[in-house]
């Protein structure tokens, strides 16, 4: 029988992530793929809203990188998430390599968007301060999740090494 979920309390936090991940993609990060004739209004007014309230340039003017890393969060964060949800709840011992995968990637994709962002030269203080509020905990969640799973799976390794030595 699986550990209960609320008795490892990073993997819960990392269930929490994906349960707000997966809506903000869907409604978010990928609506410019959906054919218009069915994308609900309400999805195109909050993306109206998220730039009109962020003035954020990868949304507004996104250099050619930006859609990969669009179609990346479609094809491959997405289905990622709806997957690390159930297996989070039931301890899968797979949750440290995929996360593993998806952290480091997702920490040097967000990297990037922090690091053009920054180099906004129109951009103020308070507008490149409001939009790191929102790419940063991103980016601190993602190294965290690395180095966590990096630790899981060396443990789960090193004992696999000494039971063949042994």
């Amino acid at each position: 029988m699986p550990t209960s979920i609320f008795s490892r309390k990073r993997d819960l936090a990392y269930l929490a992530f994906f349960t707000i991940h997966i809506p903000t993609i869907l409604c978010v990060d990928i609506v410019p793929f959906y054919p218009d004739a069915y994308t609900p209004a309400f999805l195109n007014d909050l993306r109206s809203w998220y730039i009109a309230t962020y003035n954020d340039r990868l949304f507004t003017h996104p250099p050619a990188w930006f859609n990969l890393y669009l179609l990346i969060e479609m094809l491959y964060h997405l289905p990622l998430s709806i997957w690390a949800i159930p297996a989070l709840l039931r301890d899968d011992p797979l949750v440290p390599l995929h996360l593993l995968v998806f952290a480091l990637e997702a920490a040097i994709t967000t990297a990037t968007c922090l690091a053009d962002m920054l180099s906004w030269e129109e951009f103020g203080r308070e507008q490149r301060v409001a939009l790191g509020w929102l790419y940063g905990p991103y980016l601190l969640l993602a190294v965290f999740m690395s180095g966590d799973m990096f630790l899981r799976l060396s443990g789960t390794l090193k004992g696999v090494g000494k039971a063949k030595r042994a």
